[in-house]
């Protein structure tokens, strides 16, 4: 799905693409999962949900990438959002896997 869009700027744990009247925000720890639904959240955001499961397999819904229209976002709101994310994996990382 999103390897065919213009990339319009990268990070370590995401990927913002230019979906022509939407901004996507693809979360690239999520590459791979199925999408399992996809609905409306909060702001008239569309997202894709998958689900993972942990060792004990209990599935947890999680969001795969989120659909920002144009009409009511710029890019910048979509960074602040894909930049806090970042910072997240990066704590997490660093929590779990220190150096």
């Amino acid at each position: 799905m999103s390897s065919d869009l213009p990339v319009l700027k990268k990070g370590s744990f995401y990927v913002i693409m230019d979906g022509g009247s939407e901004y996507v925000l693809e979360d690239k720890t999520k590459l791979g999962l199925l999408v399992s639904e996809t609905i409306t959240e909060d702001l008239d955001v569309t997202v894709d949900k998958g689900v993972i499961y942990d060792m004990e397999g209990i599935g947890h819904t999680v969001t795969i990438r989120w659909f920002f229209p144009k009409g009511g976002f710029e890019i910048g709101d979509v960074l602040r959002r894909a930049q806090a994310m970042e910072e997240k994996y990066i704590q997490l990382r660093e929590l779990t896997c220190p150096d």
